[in-house]
């Protein structure tokens, strides 16, 4: 082909990307705003939010390839600026058309990453060294009396302790908060702490069943409201009650992290008749306090107990950051920050951690996050436990990446949570899934590991690896740095 038709068809073709690009950028800036009057908010995280949803609920596979095939924008880093990012790529293709164009400043360029960063840095305090990603750690019952742990932990790079208000008591976190505190200023490094109230957990009360009884498939255990004669041979009752009236023929039913898995067979004023379809080959120990899940079912369930209330007695005057399990909707926040405001009086707002643990959180985030973050400092974390079970293991990769995208349009850290070096901090020997999954870890804001008798050795490996891999990334920017293996 001659030259110059090659060159009149790649003129033409840059054209068409350009007013599709002009169109996009149209389409996303009418539909975002849109969206921010309907929530009523006003600030920069939630403005871009909504220009980010607008962004993608538009099929850009195509434009992606087409743009990439000339060398420019893919638009795949547009998370924590959208409109600067449309407005580059414009000036771009206007240049490579003969028009005249004008890129953004350069501060705009950067405005949605800083303001990140700068939110990081409210809710964790500063990061030691070059290191970006923080790392949180869920201290130990032992950490109330040992003092010696809690700054082994600090020193080995911990950059929020994690207090798990299902476990222990109000004495204890208090010593354990006053460790902390006591080991960063002798240390000389920032630790904040997160207090994590228990909400509404959905877990096995009482078991009728012969000892040491496990779930097979193929069993029928009741569910029942109140274990009494008429109960069945296997039965159990949950610390809910009131969930029975929300069940329905059908729904799946989930214990102790997906370990034995059922489905509703029957429903009636009594309870509930459920059948195993699915067990680890050992089966599952059935037995109170293991956790149950309903993911097809959107539960109807207080999210602060009798013993959040209590407990947020303490929670609103010690800690720095306070963690909200499973919420779900915009009045479960709206409640939480009237519980905090009548306990803090003229204080400022503590930050706030939405732990996502439900399908219908997930279809909520956008609101939860808009109405945390105009009374408090806000992040997410994702509750990879209870979050897989919920939405199922095969979509919780795709799940936990959309939540990364989503969380940094909105200028909001995420904390990587849940079974994270899980067999190093438990055994001492780290597995090789788990330390890819680490590495991977590094594009969230936070990483936190939980309680093990190894958890000093878990830090530290994790800050490790950490630092590395942010000489290669960040979020999903691929900075290059030069190779060292093949110098």
């Amino acid at each position: 082909m001659d030259e110059g038709l090659k060159a009149a068809d790649a003129t033409l073709e840059l054209r068409q990307i350009r007013d599709e690009v002009a169109a996009l950028r149209d389409a996303v800036a009418r539909e975002g705003e849109t969206r921010l009057l309907d929530w009523e908010a006003t600030s920069a995280g939630a403005r871009n939010l909504a220009h980010y949803l607008a962004l993608r609920s538009h099929d850009l596979t195509l434009l992606q390839l087409r743009l990439s095939a000339y060398g420019l924008s893919s638009l795949g880093r547009s998370e924590a600026d959208v409109m600067t990012a449309l407005d580059a790529l414009l000036a771009t293709l206007r240049r490579l058309c003969g028009e005249e164009a004008d890129y953004p400043p350069r501060e705009a360029m950067r405005a949605g990453e800083d303001a990140l960063i700068r939110a990081c840095d409210q809710i964790f305090g500063d990061c030691e060294g070059a290191r970006q990603a923080r790392i949180m750690a869920t201290l130990p019952s032992e950490a109330a009396a040992d003092a010696s742990l809690v700054a082994a932990l600090i020193d080995a790079g911990m950059d929020c302790a994690r207090i798990n208000c299902a476990h222990d008591d109000a004495a204890a976190w208090t010593h354990m908060i006053d460790n902390v505190r006591a080991a960063s200023r002798r240390l000389g490094r920032p630790c904040r702490v997160l207090m994590d109230i228990a909400g509404p957990k959905l877990r096995i009360e009482a078991v009728r069943a012969p000892e040491k009884y496990r779930l097979h498939p193929g069993e029928r255990p009741h569910l029942v409201a109140r274990l009494d004669r008429r109960s069945g041979p296997i039965a159990f009752s949950l610390n809910f009650p009131q969930v029975i009236s929300q069940l329905r023929p059908g729904a799946e039913i989930s214990f102790d992290d997906g370990k034995a898995v059922g489905r509703i067979v029957a429903v009636n004023d009594e309870g509930a008749e459920i059948e195993i379809v699915a067990a680890r080959a050992k089966g599952m120990r059935f037995k109170p306090d293991k956790g149950v899940n309903l993911p097809s079912i959107d539960l109807e369930l207080p999210p602060l107990t009798p013993k959040d209330l209590a407990d947020l007695d303490l929670v609103a005057r010690a800690a720095d950051i306070v963690g909200f399990s499973f919420v779900q909707r915009v009045d479960d926040i709206v409640l939480l920050q009237a519980e905090l405001a009548a306990r803090r009086s003229e204080k400022p707002p503590q930050a706030l951690v939405l732990k996502i643990e439900t399908p219908l959180a997930i279809r909520n985030l956008p609101r939860l996050i808009v109405q945390s973050a105009a009374r408090h400092p806000t992040a997410v974390m994702i509750a990879r436990g209870d979050l897989a079970v919920e939405v199922g293991f095969a979509r919780l990769s795709e799940m936990q990446e959309e939540i990364l995208w989503l969380c940094e349009a909105a200028h909001v850290p995420v904390i990587w949570a849940t079974q994270v070096l899980d067999q190093l901090v438990h055994e001492g020997v780290a597995s090789r899934p788990e330390t890819t999954d680490a590495a991977m870890a590094q594009r969230a804001d936070c990483v936190m590991l939980n309680k093990g008798d190894y958890l000093p050795q878990g830090v530290r490996f994790l800050r490790d690896v950490i630092t590395r891999m942010e000489r290669h990334q960040s979020k999903k920017f691929a900075r290059l740095a030069k190779l060292q293996a093949w110098r």
